[in-house]
Protein backbone atom coordinates (compact mmCIF):
# COMPACT_ATOMS: atom_id res chain seq x y z
CA UNK A 1 0.00 0.00 0.00
CA UNK A 2 2.84 2.06 0.80
CA UNK A 3 5.81 1.18 -1.09
CA UNK A 4 7.47 3.61 -3.25
CA UNK A 5 9.98 3.49 -5.73
CA UNK A 6 12.71 6.39 -5.99
CA UNK A 7 15.15 5.79 -9.09
CA UNK A 8 15.30 2.07 -8.83
CA UNK A 9 15.43 2.38 -4.94
CA UNK A 10 12.67 0.82 -2.96
CA UNK A 11 11.10 2.41 -0.18
CA UNK A 12 8.92 0.58 2.46
CA UNK A 13 6.92 3.94 2.72
CA UNK A 14 7.31 7.69 1.39
CA UNK A 15 8.10 9.25 5.36
CA UNK A 16 11.83 9.90 5.35
CA UNK A 17 14.08 11.48 7.75
CA UNK A 18 15.14 14.91 6.64
CA UNK A 19 18.86 16.17 6.53
CA UNK A 20 20.38 18.08 9.89
CA UNK A 21 16.90 16.86 11.63
CA UNK A 22 17.99 13.33 12.54
CA UNK A 23 21.45 13.21 12.80
CA UNK A 24 22.57 9.50 11.78
CA UNK A 25 19.44 7.83 13.70
CA UNK A 26 21.01 7.30 16.74
CA UNK A 27 19.58 9.77 19.01
CA UNK A 28 15.91 9.12 17.88
CA UNK A 29 16.21 5.04 18.19
CA UNK A 30 16.20 5.42 21.38
CA UNK A 31 12.39 6.80 21.23
CA UNK A 32 11.22 4.30 18.03
CA UNK A 33 12.52 1.82 16.13
CA UNK A 34 13.07 3.69 12.99
CA UNK A 35 13.60 0.95 10.58
CA UNK A 36 10.39 1.36 9.88
CA UNK A 37 10.74 4.55 8.33
CA UNK A 38 11.20 4.85 4.33
CA UNK A 39 14.86 6.28 5.07
CA UNK A 40 16.96 8.33 6.66
CA UNK A 41 18.67 11.33 5.33
CA UNK A 42 22.06 12.19 6.95
CA UNK A 43 23.35 15.24 8.58
CA UNK A 44 25.04 17.26 6.30
CA UNK A 45 28.26 15.85 5.19
CA UNK A 46 31.32 17.87 3.94
CA UNK A 47 34.74 16.22 2.73
CA UNK A 48 36.26 17.74 6.10
CA UNK A 49 35.11 17.83 9.58
CA UNK A 50 33.69 21.09 10.11
CA UNK A 51 32.81 22.64 13.88
CA UNK A 52 29.99 24.91 12.41
CA UNK A 53 28.64 28.42 13.22
CA UNK A 54 29.84 30.18 16.43
CA UNK A 55 27.14 31.56 18.49
CA UNK A 56 23.56 31.03 19.13
CA UNK A 57 22.17 28.49 16.40
CA UNK A 58 19.00 28.12 16.72
CA UNK A 59 16.01 30.16 17.49
CA UNK A 60 12.36 29.54 17.68
CA UNK A 61 9.84 31.85 16.29
CA UNK A 62 6.21 31.67 15.58
CA UNK A 63 5.32 28.40 13.30
CA UNK A 64 9.34 27.46 12.82
CA UNK A 65 12.88 27.67 14.33
CA UNK A 66 15.62 29.80 12.39
CA UNK A 67 18.97 27.65 12.28
CA UNK A 68 22.28 28.82 11.62
CA UNK A 69 24.45 25.70 12.85
CA UNK A 70 26.28 25.71 9.72
CA UNK A 71 26.89 22.41 8.40
CA UNK A 72 28.52 20.75 11.69
CA UNK A 73 29.64 17.56 10.71
CA UNK A 74 32.58 14.34 11.19
CA UNK A 75 33.63 15.05 7.40
CA UNK A 76 32.99 11.99 4.95
CA UNK A 77 35.87 9.85 6.48
CA UNK A 78 34.97 9.72 9.88
CA UNK A 79 31.32 9.05 8.56
CA UNK A 80 32.17 6.08 6.55
CA UNK A 81 34.31 4.48 9.55
CA UNK A 82 32.53 5.27 12.38
CA UNK A 83 28.69 6.67 11.87
CA UNK A 84 27.60 4.66 8.86
CA UNK A 85 28.16 0.86 9.99
CA UNK A 86 25.55 1.51 13.06
CA UNK A 87 23.06 3.58 10.09
CA UNK A 88 23.46 0.45 8.04
CA UNK A 89 22.54 -1.97 11.00
CA UNK A 90 19.36 0.20 11.38
CA UNK A 91 17.56 -1.49 8.17
CA UNK A 92 16.42 1.70 6.25
CA UNK A 93 17.60 3.49 3.14
CA UNK A 94 20.24 5.81 3.67
CA UNK A 95 20.54 8.92 1.84
CA UNK A 96 24.10 11.07 2.27
CA UNK A 97 23.01 14.51 2.15
CA UNK A 98 26.33 16.34 0.58
CA UNK A 99 27.58 20.18 0.84
CA UNK A 100 30.81 21.66 -0.08
CA UNK A 101 32.68 25.27 -0.79
CA UNK A 102 33.40 24.42 -4.20
CA UNK A 103 32.98 21.66 -6.89
CA UNK A 104 36.00 19.66 -6.51
CA UNK A 105 35.01 19.53 -2.76
CA UNK A 106 31.30 17.96 -3.80
CA UNK A 107 32.93 15.55 -6.30
CA UNK A 108 35.87 14.11 -4.04
CA UNK A 109 33.33 13.50 -1.52
CA UNK A 110 30.66 12.02 -3.55
CA UNK A 111 33.48 9.62 -5.13
CA UNK A 112 34.26 8.50 -1.52
CA UNK A 113 30.72 7.73 -0.80
CA UNK A 114 30.61 5.49 -4.05
CA UNK A 115 31.67 1.85 -3.12
CA UNK A 116 29.89 2.53 0.37
CA UNK A 117 26.68 1.04 1.12
CA UNK A 118 24.82 4.16 0.95
CA UNK A 119 21.37 3.81 -1.08
CA UNK A 120 21.59 7.25 -3.14
CA UNK A 121 23.09 10.77 -2.16
CA UNK A 122 21.58 14.21 -1.40
CA UNK A 123 23.21 17.36 -3.11
CA UNK A 124 22.98 20.16 -1.71
CA UNK A 125 23.42 23.04 -3.67
CA UNK A 126 22.58 25.47 -1.12
CA UNK A 127 26.31 25.75 0.05
CA UNK A 128 28.23 28.67 -0.80
CA UNK A 129 30.53 28.56 -3.89
CA UNK A 130 33.95 30.18 -2.15
CA UNK A 131 35.45 30.52 -5.80
CA UNK A 132 32.71 33.11 -6.68
CA UNK A 133 32.51 35.21 -3.99
CA UNK A 134 29.98 33.26 -1.34
CA UNK A 135 27.12 33.12 -3.58
CA UNK A 136 25.24 29.60 -3.34
CA UNK A 137 25.11 27.20 -6.27
CA UNK A 138 21.41 26.66 -5.70
CA UNK A 139 20.91 30.61 -6.70
CA UNK A 140 21.56 30.73 -10.76
CA UNK A 141 20.85 28.02 -12.91
CA UNK A 142 24.15 28.12 -14.59
CA UNK A 143 26.45 27.44 -11.21
CA UNK A 144 23.58 24.72 -10.65
CA UNK A 145 24.46 23.17 -13.55
CA UNK A 146 27.65 23.05 -13.91
CA UNK A 147 28.20 21.63 -10.04
CA UNK A 148 25.24 18.97 -11.03
CA UNK A 149 26.72 18.16 -14.01
CA UNK A 150 30.44 17.43 -12.84
CA UNK A 151 29.32 15.78 -9.72
CA UNK A 152 26.79 13.01 -11.95
CA UNK A 153 30.07 12.66 -14.46
CA UNK A 154 31.54 10.47 -11.09
CA UNK A 155 28.82 9.90 -9.01
CA UNK A 156 27.65 6.22 -9.04
CA UNK A 157 25.03 6.11 -6.87
CA UNK A 158 21.37 7.79 -7.78
CA UNK A 159 21.65 11.59 -7.14
CA UNK A 160 19.55 14.07 -5.50
CA UNK A 161 19.37 16.97 -6.22
CA UNK A 162 18.29 19.72 -2.80
CA UNK A 163 16.73 22.90 -4.39
CA UNK A 164 17.49 26.37 -2.50
CA UNK A 165 14.09 28.20 -2.15
CA UNK A 166 16.25 31.12 -2.69
CA UNK A 167 16.87 30.05 -6.37
CA UNK A 168 16.49 32.99 -8.86
CA UNK A 169 13.53 30.87 -10.28
CA UNK A 170 13.52 27.66 -8.30
CA UNK A 171 11.36 26.10 -11.48
CA UNK A 172 13.70 26.77 -14.01
CA UNK A 173 16.43 26.06 -11.58
CA UNK A 174 14.83 21.79 -11.69
CA UNK A 175 15.00 21.46 -15.83
CA UNK A 176 18.72 22.81 -15.37
CA UNK A 177 19.34 20.45 -12.53
CA UNK A 178 17.62 17.63 -14.49
CA UNK A 179 19.79 18.47 -17.52
CA UNK A 180 22.58 18.33 -15.90
CA UNK A 181 22.06 14.86 -14.97
CA UNK A 182 19.78 15.01 -11.53
CA UNK A 183 18.24 11.99 -11.47
CA UNK A 184 15.51 13.05 -8.88
CA UNK A 185 15.01 15.89 -6.72
CA UNK A 186 13.83 17.49 -2.95
CA UNK A 187 12.54 20.72 -2.30
CA UNK A 188 12.26 23.17 -0.44
CA UNK A 189 15.73 23.54 1.71
CA UNK A 190 15.08 26.49 4.15
CA UNK A 191 14.29 29.76 3.30
CA UNK A 192 16.40 32.79 4.17
CA UNK A 193 15.37 34.90 7.54
CA UNK A 194 17.12 36.64 10.52
CA UNK A 195 16.09 37.30 14.15
CA UNK A 196 17.12 40.71 15.88
CA UNK A 197 17.65 40.59 20.12
CA UNK A 198 15.87 44.17 20.53
CA UNK A 199 17.64 44.67 24.10
CA UNK A 200 21.37 43.62 22.59
CA UNK A 201 20.06 45.96 19.67
CA UNK A 202 21.89 43.31 16.96
CA UNK A 203 20.98 40.47 15.19
CA UNK A 204 20.71 37.16 17.23
CA UNK A 205 22.97 35.52 14.71
CA UNK A 206 26.48 35.86 14.31
CA UNK A 207 26.07 35.57 10.25
CA UNK A 208 23.08 37.61 10.40
CA UNK A 209 21.27 35.15 8.35
CA UNK A 210 19.68 32.00 9.04
CA UNK A 211 17.32 29.18 7.86
CA UNK A 212 13.64 29.19 8.24
CA UNK A 213 11.76 25.73 8.94
CA UNK A 214 8.94 24.73 10.08
CA UNK A 215 5.13 24.54 9.45
CA UNK A 216 5.22 28.40 8.56
CA UNK A 217 6.95 27.44 5.57
CA UNK A 218 4.59 24.62 4.32
CA UNK A 219 2.64 26.45 1.45
CA UNK A 220 5.46 28.30 0.29
CA UNK A 221 6.84 24.79 0.15
CA UNK A 222 3.69 22.94 -1.30
CA UNK A 223 3.68 25.80 -3.90
CA UNK A 224 6.92 25.17 -5.33
CA UNK A 225 6.71 21.21 -5.01
CA UNK A 226 3.84 21.23 -7.28
CA UNK A 227 5.33 24.13 -9.95
CA UNK A 228 8.24 21.64 -10.12
CA UNK A 229 6.62 18.54 -10.36
CA UNK A 230 4.63 19.95 -13.60
CA UNK A 231 8.29 21.00 -15.41
CA UNK A 232 9.78 17.90 -14.52
CA UNK A 233 9.61 14.35 -15.00
CA UNK A 234 11.92 12.72 -12.26
CA UNK A 235 10.98 11.98 -9.16
CA UNK A 236 10.22 14.82 -6.30
CA UNK A 237 10.65 14.25 -2.93
CA UNK A 238 8.98 17.22 -1.23
CA UNK A 239 9.61 18.52 2.30
CA UNK A 240 8.92 21.76 4.12
CA UNK A 241 6.36 22.51 7.38
CA UNK A 242 5.18 18.92 7.41
CA UNK A 243 3.83 17.95 10.68
CA UNK A 244 0.57 15.55 10.12
CA UNK A 245 -0.09 12.67 7.78
CA UNK A 246 -2.23 15.63 6.53
CA UNK A 247 0.81 17.90 5.77
CA UNK A 248 2.09 14.75 3.92
CA UNK A 249 -0.58 13.54 1.54
CA UNK A 250 -0.96 17.23 -0.11
CA UNK A 251 2.57 17.14 -1.05
CA UNK A 252 2.16 13.94 -2.33
CA UNK A 253 -1.29 15.26 -4.29
CA UNK A 254 0.92 17.84 -5.59
CA UNK A 255 2.94 15.51 -6.90
CA UNK A 256 5.64 14.13 -4.55
CA UNK A 257 6.88 10.77 -4.88
CA UNK A 258 8.21 11.15 -1.22
CA UNK A 259 8.43 13.22 1.76
CA UNK A 260 11.10 14.44 4.12
CA UNK A 261 9.90 15.44 7.76
CA UNK A 262 12.87 17.85 9.55
CA UNK A 263 11.31 19.95 12.16
CA UNK A 264 8.67 18.29 13.46
CA UNK A 265 11.46 15.93 14.69
CA UNK A 266 12.39 18.37 17.23
CA UNK A 267 9.11 18.82 18.82
CA UNK A 268 7.75 14.75 18.53
CA UNK A 269 10.75 12.70 18.13
CA UNK A 270 8.46 9.65 16.64
CA UNK A 271 6.64 11.94 14.46
CA UNK A 272 7.69 9.79 11.19
CA UNK A 273 5.91 7.14 12.76
CA UNK A 274 3.05 8.87 13.39
CA UNK A 275 3.02 10.32 9.75
CA UNK A 276 3.23 6.86 8.47
CA UNK A 277 -0.09 5.87 10.06
CA UNK A 278 -1.94 8.86 9.74
CA UNK A 279 -1.07 8.34 5.63
CA UNK A 280 -2.37 4.75 6.15
CA UNK A 281 -5.19 5.22 8.01
CA UNK A 282 -6.55 8.13 5.15
CA UNK A 283 -6.32 5.75 2.04
CA UNK A 284 -8.33 2.83 3.80
CA UNK A 285 -11.08 5.31 4.85
CA UNK A 286 -10.76 6.67 0.94
CA UNK A 287 -10.23 3.07 0.20
CA UNK A 288 -7.48 3.76 -2.24
CA UNK A 289 -5.39 0.95 -2.40
CA UNK A 290 -2.08 2.31 -3.89
CA UNK A 291 -0.20 5.46 -3.23
CA UNK A 292 0.56 6.09 -6.82
CA UNK A 293 -3.42 6.32 -6.97
CA UNK A 294 -3.07 9.65 -5.50
CA UNK A 295 0.32 11.26 -6.81
CA UNK A 296 -0.04 14.46 -8.11
CA UNK A 297 -3.83 14.13 -8.35
CA UNK A 298 -4.31 17.76 -7.80
CA UNK A 299 -2.44 19.08 -10.36
CA UNK A 300 -4.85 21.09 -13.04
Amino acid sequence: MLTREICGVKFKNPVIAASGTFGFGKEYSEFYDVSLLGGICTKGLTLYPKEGNDGIRVVETRGGILNSVGLQNPGIDNFIQKELPYMESLQTNIIANVGGNNIEQYMEAVEKLNDTCVHMIELNISCPNVKTGGMAFGIKCEDAYEVVSKVKSVCKKPLIVKLSPNAEDIVAMAVKCREAGADALSLINTIKAMAIDVRKRKPVFENVTAGLSGPAVKPIALRMVYEVCKAVDIPVIGMGGIMTGQDALEFIMAGATAVQIGTANFIQPDIGIKIIEEIQEFMIEEGIKCIDEIVGVASL
